[in-house]
């Protein structure tokens, strides 16, 4: 009953939503566009033989990371490419056009296929399938199954007021990462060690567990020689790594398991495992604490944890473990970007400070629901930081409806691949792209305290070009936990320390399935007076 009521519930929604959007902008091909495009054959393309050449030791393509190979294709063949797919991988087109992201997203469908995570979804499905019972997640389901589940998650994940609740459970959080700091940097050069990498992890496991599993596991801290967590981080780590080389490149992982993807398996099995026992430890407190109290608690009372559970067991579990798999390397590496570019731009970062101090006027004052309404230039920093560091290549989607994309015939089922890392520093995009200036993303407030608009020759050329957490009903779900993580964590910082990186910033990240720091991050933390 509960799964017809959610995809009544769901087809409602996203019909409606496709509705509007029609109504708004139709990205469909005209019957006149569409004759004078030309044909999808004609888009720049390269044989299947050399294309695996190139993938070949000592090929073109064969140490390229995720970023490199997209614009290595496009130097090859263009802004806008046909792969022909290899290994049981369909055709796909992959475009570096703005408009064409638009018209893509415009023609998503009400149930978006978003590609990738073959592995993910061959593993839950073949592999444990014990554990996940048909449930595969967010991440690699796709069509109605995805619907189901996302339908069910979003009333509890997407709502403000839900994630809020953690607010102080988070702050707390952060208090103890700058006592951690001030405990770990040298006393003579203020610098963190090489492993702070590590600490952020720690730091980044430890906020979204509040929320994933409505308890702290102390690993700041008390639990330092958890060794669980240890393996958790490597074996996210690993994850990544291999998912590069069976998601972006030719793999015969179909027919034949191949080392790689054997790893990569590995790699599942101990983030399955170390999830699910966080998750199951979860769910055995909650009911013990409703045996003790044998009363329900209020709607408003429960924990997001203890609303997945009402909806249903099984959805709570995968949820709860997806957002341990994904919460972790995604925030850890936008928390790095920002440091980074505060780092290197001391005046955007006292401008900063002076924003939270009148918010925060004592270094341990805490944060109010009111206080952490009002810090525009705080989101303006870390939404420019991700455009200068973003997570990943791009986004991609399958087309529901035919579309003509740089001039061509795109028909529907077609995989598009977007790649906007080509763009983010491009100055026909972005002026002054390889600024850092927060103050292209800030908007006029209401009232008499205003704070000046984005001036017109710093915004971007598109809105469809900076989407770090995707489009639509296919955005990121975690969006809300994530923002509110980095807002509190960069503000409990800035608060306390000025921040310095004394050290080369080239090549700071490394693009894997997403983009992980790739140098020691030996920051120093030097403590502010007021």
């Amino acid at each position: 009953m509960l799964k017809i009521r959610i995809r009544h519930l769901h087809i409602n929604q996203t019909t409606l939503r496709q509705q509007c959007l029609s109504r708004l902008y139709s990205g469909n091909a005209t019957k006149s566009e569409w004759q004078q495009a030309k044909p999808l054959e004609e888009i720049p393309t390269m044989s299947v033989f050399k294309l695996l050449l190139n993938y070949m030791p000592g090929g073109r393509y064969a140490k390229l990371d995720s970023t490199q190979l997209m614009l290595a294709f496009k130097e090859d063949m263009g802004p806008i490419a046909r792969l022909k797919g290899v290994f049981g991988r369909p055709d796909f087109v992959v475009t570096h056009n703005p408009q064409d992201f638009e018209i893509t997203f415009r023609n998503e469908g009400i149930w978006p296929l978003r590609p990738g995570m073959e592995s993910m979804v061959y593993y839950r499905s073949k592999i444990r399938p014990e554990i996940f019972q048909g449930i595969e997640g967010l991440m690699g389901a796709q069509g109605e199954k995805w619907g189901t589940f996302r339908t069910a998650v979003n009333p509890v994940l997407m709502q403000p007021k839900n994630v809020r609740l953690y607010l102080q459970k988070m702050s707390n959080i952060n208090e103890e990462f700058v006592e951690r700091i001030r405990h770990i940097r040298d006393p003579q050069s203020l610098e963190v060690p090489f492993t702070f990498e590590e600490e952020i992890n720690r730091w980044t496991l430890e906020s979204v567990s509040v929320v994933a599993l409505d308890r702290q596991l102390g690993l700041i801290t008390k639990n330092r020689d958890n060794l669980v967590a240890k393996q958790l981080f490597q074996a996210l780590t690993d994850f990544f790594t291999y998912s590069l080389e069976i998601e972006f490149k030719p793999s015969i992982w179909r027919y034949y398991k191949t080392p790689t993807f054997k790893k990569l398996l590995a790699s599942l099995d101990t983030i399955t495992d170390i999830t699910k026992s966080y998750v199951d430890e979860a769910f055995a407190r909650i009911e013990e604490e409703q045996r003790v109290k044998g009363v329900d608690k209020s709607e408003s009372d429960k924990s997001v944890l203890e609303k997945l559970i009402k909806i249903d067991k099984k959805i709570a579990m995968v949820m709860a473990m997806d957002m341990l798999m994904t919460g972790v390397d995604t925030t850890s590496s936008m928390f790095t970007g920002i440091l980074l570019s505060l780092a290197k731009n001391p005046e955007k970062q006292n401008k900063l400070h002076e924003e939270v101090r009148q918010l925060l006027p004592q270094k341990d004052s805490a944060f109010s629901e009111a206080s952490f309404q009002n810090m525009p230039y705080l989101r303006a920093c870390i939404k420019e930081s991700m455009r200068i560091y973003p997570l990943g290549v791009g986004n991609a989607r399958a087309l529901a409806n035919d579309a003509v994309l740089s001039g061509y015939q795109v028909p529907k089922g077609t995989i598009v691949s977007m790649i906007s890392a080509s763009l983010l520093k491009d100055n026909q995009h972005y002026p002054r792209a390889n600024e850092y200036l927060p103050e292209r993303w800030l908007r006029p407030k209401t009232g008499d305290d205003k704070v000046s608009a984005c001036p017109n020759d710093l915004k971007p050329s598109s809105n469809f070009i900076y989407l770090p957490f995707g489009f639509g009903s296919r955005s990121c779900i975690g969006r809300r936990i994530a923002e509110m993580e980095l807002e509190l964590g960069i503000a409990c910082l800035v608060r306390n320390f000025r921040i310095e990186f004394n050290y080369p910033t080239e090549n700071a990240f490394k693009s894997l399935f997403l983009n992980v720091p790739n140098i020691p991050l030996t920051f120093k933390f030097i403590d502010v007076e007021n």
